[in-house]
């Protein structure tokens, strides 16, 4: 299934506390639950993505401080990889991509480059 992509750069925080470049990025992807009582997956759509991990709309519930295998249509081509919820807010997630391979980062990489011509394609479809 063809998947749209938008993407505009999000600027770091002012108070440096960022290291990598956001940028907005819209898909589908999944969400495996890596619980201790079991697993489940779920999906979610991209809201933002950075080389070190990404925020998302997820339905049900993760924890922070849950690990989840996600699996994320890039436009280098699918990435499936650790992440760790490190902030939730009514059903908004932050993920830091974990344990990342050399090969995984240059995709990251490759990925936000290719998403840099699209600038303002998301956010003018809401009207900002």
């Amino acid at each position: 299934m063809p998947t749209d992509i938008h993407a505009e750069p999000v600027a770091p925080k002012v108070n440096g506390i960022r290291r990598h470049r956001r940028y907005l990025f819209s898909v589908p992807f999944t969400v495996q639950h890596l619980l201790a009582e079991g697993s489940s997956r779920t999906h979610g759509m991209t809201l933002e993505i950075s080389e070190g991990g990404m925020s998302a709309i997820v339905q049900g519930d993760l924890r922070i401080g849950e690990i989840a295998d996600v699996d994320i249509p890039l436009p280098a081509g699918p990435l499936s990889a650790l992440a760790i919820v490190r902030h939730k807010t009514a059903g908004h997630f932050g993920f830091e991509f974990l344990g990342l391979s050399p090969a995984e980062r240059q995709q990251l990489s490759a990925s936000t480059k290719l998403l840099l011509p699209h600038r303002g394609t998301l956010m003018g479809a809401f009207g900002v």
